[in-house]
């Protein structure tokens, strides 16, 4: 799994951008700055607003980034949240904690207390927070799982799993642990393994799923999402398994902004998904 390059950003902006969206950020020095959800240096997230404002209940997105538990930045999910909001989502991409800062599964506490947070605020810009959906490429979507099948870390914020309208996985890893990094015995204690798979998580009581996998990805195995959809059908779950043949692994992240937001067939599958339900 490629760890994303990081970049540093020392700003103060109120974005418009040309499709409609409306992006809140602000940067410092000390970190990327943003909207804070949280205390910590890395607890910010921004809001990504269809037009126009004056309409309200338009359904939420919270996006997470890939960047194998390691790396990444909130400002590298731009592409994806503003082509989801010039379809009609407001989109919150979130920054959480990283290795070596945080572990498993310490870390899956940033994602829930970034939901938290949308559940109380996403009315302030339109979004109705009972329909609320969590996203994620790679190790985002596998973050984003585990907040759909393990009910401990949105109850920590006083939520529940099943209260979330879907689950989006791009390309994640939900059947296995990558091994070839030479940190993931250090991110993923080998104690705690057996809690740390979405796959091993499946009870039948998690919100509807869409999950997306590029068929020419080497470095997540898309049979990860083959597995994964198996185990929810098998519990009666609702579950929507897209496999996009030549796509690799970040083509397929990539193609909510490389090309035109009506060409890529994840865009379109994805919208579709969040608007049925």
């Amino acid at each position: 799994m490629r760890v994303m390059a990081r970049r540093k950003f020392i700003a103060l902006s109120l974005a418009a951008c040309a499709v409609g969206v409306i992006a809140y950020r602000v940067h410092s020095h000390y970190d990327p700055g943003g909207i804070a959800y949280g205390k910590g240096r890395r607890q910010r997230l921004d809001v990504y607003v269809p037009e126009p404002r004056a309409r309200a209940g338009y359904p939420v997105v919270v996006y997470f980034y890939g960047g194998a538990w390691q790396s990444g930045r909130r400002s590298e999910s731009r592409g994806v949240a503003e082509a989801l909001a010039a379809r009609g989502i407001v989109t919150i991409a979130a920054d959480y904690r990283v290795y070596p800062d945080a572990v498993f599964p310490g870390f899956l506490d940033d994602p829930a207390a970034a939901v938290r947070w949308t559940r109380d605020h996403v009315r302030e810009f339109g979004g109705d927070p009972s329909r609320i959906f969590v996203m994620g490429h790679s190790s985002g979507a596998h973050m984003a799982a585990m907040l759909a099948t393990d009910p401990r870390y949105l109850a920590a914020q006083g939520m529940s799993n099943t209260s979330l309208a879907g689950m989006i996985g791009l390309a994640g890893p939900y059947a296995a642990i990558p091994t070839s990094d030479p940190h993931m015995d250090e991110i993923f204690p080998p104690a705690l393994r057996d809690r740390a798979l979405p796959l091993a998580l499946v009870t039948g009581h998690e919100p509807p799923m869409l999950l997306a996998a590029g068929t020419a990805d080497t470095d997540v195995d898309p049979h990860n999402s083959d597995r994964f959809a198996d185990a929810l059908r098998a519990h009666h779950d609702v579950v929507e398994l897209k496999k996009y043949p030549g796509y690799g692994h970040d083509t397929i992240v990539e193609s909510f902004s490389t090309a035109p937001n009506t060409a890529s067939p994840v865009l379109a599958d994805v919208s579709a998904f969040i608007h049925a339900h």
